[in-house]
């Protein structure tokens, strides 16, 4: 700008402003906000891998490559994006119940020397609908081992719900909750009129689930003690009393009901504990859908971008805030404030905070 009155009068100095032009997601790259959001949410809502959105950018004029895409991912997650993943971690870690499963992936360039065709691993974390907003984590790891479930969960005490997996015993300040859809399952495998029996236990606890679901914990903690545990119980008697030896699928099933019997008893004293470990096989769901489209990771860096924009995803769909018009305020505004001066600034970006609820909430 310039004020016309002072050019004119020659005794005095021409004024010429300069307006501060805002700092964009990524330095001297021609990526905007919007691009870039496209590009995330397409890969992690509409699964659309990036090779393939390439020829969608070429039509409308940008002519690019997979790597660029690729490299644009990165760069976001770890410069705006993982800020936020970081602090939904240091919240969902304060919880005292979460729901963990894990599906395998595969990453090329692996840091452990193993061959591209060793399975690598997706974790998924989810707080359940009792303990506030719903915080949904993915996590790469290149195993499954107890190892990586134990630093990730380094800071939290509680109740885990989780499947009968070896690596989920013996973590400090953690006591387990074990799924019984995984229970039936087994039950529903072993096919003979011993396991319909077993099944049927197994239905009953599930209807009478259904009928608690809009109880509050702490009446659906009564409700359970009173009508679910005779249940349990008597089951348990059964399996503990009926001969079932042997490698046979029944015999399976009746180990497998014996071996996590204390920890399938856990929903009956808590009733904020769901009865089957589902939403956390829900949650990584997109994880297994995209394995599919996007087949591997190049690198482990890509891997780490994918669990992070995976977070958000899944965070941002369970609260009912819609993920691209996320992503454009979050890659417009953060750029522009002071994060790492003033780290709270952060929870003003949390999906379900206030000023994105105003903002990004999906119309209903």
């Amino acid at each position: 700008y310039e004020c016309r009155n002072c050019k004119k009068d020659l005794s005095k100095n021409s004024q010429i402003k300069r307006g501060k032009a805002p700092q964009p997601a990524i330095q001297r790259s021609i990526a905007g906000p919007t691009v870039l959001a496209k590009i995330i949410y397409d890969k992690f809502v509409q699964y659309l891998p990036l090779y393939r959105q390439v020829k969608e950018w070429n039509h409308y004029g940008l002519l690019t490559n997979d790597k660029n895409l690729s490299n644009w991912v990165i760069r976001i997650a770890e410069d705006w994006l993982h800020p936020i993943y970081h602090r939904m971690k240091e919240l969902l870690m304060k919880k005292s119940i979460l729901h963990i499963d894990e599906t395998y992936a595969q990453i090329l360039n692996r840091s452990d020397g193993k061959s591209a065709q060793s399975n690598a691993y997706n974790w998924v974390f989810r707080s359940v609908a009792s303990q506030g907003p719903t915080i949904v984590m993915f996590h790469s790891a290149l195993s499954r081992s107890r190892e990586v479930l134990k630093d990730f969960v380094e800071k939290f005490k509680g109740t885990i719900i989780c499947d009968g997996y070896s690596a989920y015993a013996g973590l400090p300040n953690v006591t387990f909750a074990n799924c019984w859809a995984h229970v039936r399952r087994k039950w529903l495998k072993a096919n003979s009129k011993n396991a319909e029996k077993g099944v049927e236990y197994c239905n009953r606890l599930y209807e009478l689930e259904r009928k608690f679901k809009k109880l509050s914990p702490s009446k659906r903690r009564k409700a359970r003690k009173k009508y679910s545990k005779p249940i349990v119980e008597e089951f348990l008697q059964w399996v503990d009393e009926s001969p079932f030896y042997g490698k046979s699928a029944l015999a399976e099933a009746a180990n497998y009901t014996l071996k996590h019997a204390e920890g399938l008893k856990a929903f009956l004293y808590d009733g904020r504990i769901a009865i089957d470990n589902n939403p956390a096989e829900n949650a990584i769901r997109p994880s297994v859908i995209g394995r599919k489209n996007w087949l591997f990771s190049v690198s482990e860096l890509g891997a780490d971008a994918n669990a992070v924009c995976l977070s958000l995803a899944e965070t941002t769909k369970a609260n009912g805030i819609d993920f691209y018009q996320y992503l454009v305020k979050v890659l417009t505004e953060l750029p522009n404030l002071p994060i790492h001066q003033q780290p709270e600034i952060i929870d003003r970006y949390l999906p379900w905070s206030k000023n994105i609820r105003e903002s990004c909430a999906i119309a209903k």
